[in-house]
């Protein structure tokens, strides 16, 4: 159990705490797991994270909430690995389609729970609308990165802050299959505590995990 003076410490600190998320878990439940496991305050982030993904997400703590906006606004960069939907497009020629800025429809795909399996799954919401349109910038994207199974081509993403992975494999003829966000802005995933390890901290060593708020704005 805390004490009073770990509880002061704790109403008073502001920083970036870096999240390892796994697969299968929303981010807002990570948010609130542990704003309520570590007694915060005040807590936001730094970008939102399909379920289904894996990587970094920034929580920011106590002050550190003011600066939200900075950080969703940061580019991105994922691993993400497209499987074949019947029309994949992966030659180098037509992936340098996709550089520069590019149009994107948000999709009309949604990742939900099944409640008899608890399992989450890619559905068709059949709510597609074509005037739902922005514009953004990838930067690089380059494959044999990483090896994918057959039928799949795997890639590494710089983008803008909001590009869509999932629109992104739509957009090549495929499906996402894995995604794992490595890096908002400067801050990287290596930097990451990952979420089980971070819930078997104590509340006394929780201080030490975040990045306090004059280093994280350096």
């Amino acid at each position: 159990m805390a004490n009073l003076t770990q509880l002061k410490a704790l109403e008073d600190l502001a920083g970036f705490l870096l999240v390892d998320k796994p697969e299968g878990i929303n981010f807002a439940t990570v948010m609130k797991t542990v704003k309520r496991k570590f007694g915060l305050v005040k807590v936001g982030h730094g970008g939102s994270l399909d379920v289904q993904a894996s990587g970094l997400m920034i929580i920011l703590v106590g002050d550190a909430t003011k600066f939200d906006k900075d950080v969703m606004g940061a580019d991105r960069e994922y691993e993400i690995e497209v499987e074949d939907a019947g029309g994949l497009k992966s030659t180098p020629a037509i992936l340098d389609e996709f550089r520069g800025d590019i149009f994107q429809t948000e999709p009309r795909f949604a990742v939900i729970k099944r409640e008899d399996t608890g399992v989450y799954e890619e559905v068709d919401t059949g709510e597609h609308q074509p005037f739902m349109t922005h514009i953004y910038r990838i930067d690089e994207i380059d494959d044999g990165h990483v090896e994918g199974e057959r039928g799949s081509i795997s890639l590494q993403v710089k983008c803008t802050a909001r590009t869509n992975m999932r629109a992104l494999a739509s957009d090549m003829g495929g499906s996402l299959k894995k995604c794992r966000r490595t890096k908002i802005g400067k801050f990287g995933v290596e930097d990451a505590i990952p979420f089980a390890k971070l819930l078997e901290l104590e509340m006394k060593d929780f201080s030490s995990c975040v990045m306090p708020l004059k280093k994280a704005l350096q």
